[in-house]
């Protein structure tokens, strides 16, 4: 569409950041705050009402989360294209975010310009990526492929991530101890690290560890 008057929602859980946003944009031309919202839910019910051409929407909230927010507003209301603006960079949401079909992905520390630059191309249909996360991306894609985790080595890895023992983790599984370290070796392998710690960070960022 025109870039004549672009139709905005903003959605975050806090009342401050959101008020900033709505503050930095207030002056802009061609761009028109339609609505605010604090939580995903809430949301949904703002671009069904308003139509907006771009919602500009935070990951981590209340009752309906960002990622699951996005996959909504995609698909059940395509003309409005999402933009995530966060302040979480790490590779597993950007990549849950990506992948729910958000159009761009923003860090909370962008400039007045660049989110204003950053609306419009998401309105024309155009991928905004902030640098840090496309760099992050690029950085993903030329990974090698890891073998996925079993059911019961990623049952192992969540009890290394609760701290327990390799005693305490057979006793929680059922299994000898033996056992316990040879799902670990592998999961060493898979992740290419060398302790357990080390696997749990490895894992957290590749989303494969999804911690409350």
């Amino acid at each position: 569409m025109s870039e004549a008057g672009l139709r905005v929602v903003v959605v975050d859980d806090h009342t401050v950041m959101r008020a900033g946003v709505i503050a930095l944009l207030a002056g802009e031309a061609g761009i028109e705050i339609v609505g605010e919202a604090g939580d995903g839910r809430a949301a949904l019910s703002l671009v069904e009402r308003y139509d907006p051409d771009v919602a500009l929407v935070d990951l981590r909230m209340p009752v309906l989360d960002g990622v699951a927010t996005t996959t909504e507003i995609v698909a059940r209301y395509p003309r409005t294209r999402v933009l995530i603006l966060t302040t979480y960079d790490t590779d597993a949401e950007i990549e849950r975010g990506v992948e729910a079909g958000a159009i761009g992905y923003l860090l909370k520390d962008t400039t007045r310009e660049q989110l204003v630059d950053a609306i419009r191309a998401a309105a024309r249909g155009e991928t905004v990526l902030a640098p840090r996360v496309a760099e992050k991306l690029v950085a993903r894609l030329r990974r090698p492929v890891h073998d996925p985790l079993t059911a019961r080595e990623s049952e192992v890895l969540n009890a290394v991530a609760d701290g327990l023992t390799n005693a305490e983790i057979g006793r929680r599984l059922v299994i000898t101890e033996a056992t316990v370290k040879t799902h670990l070796l592998r999961l060493f392998a898979k992740l290419d690290v060398n302790d357990r710690t080390r696997a749990v960070v490895v894992a957290l960022d590749r989303g494969l560890l999804r911690r409350p």
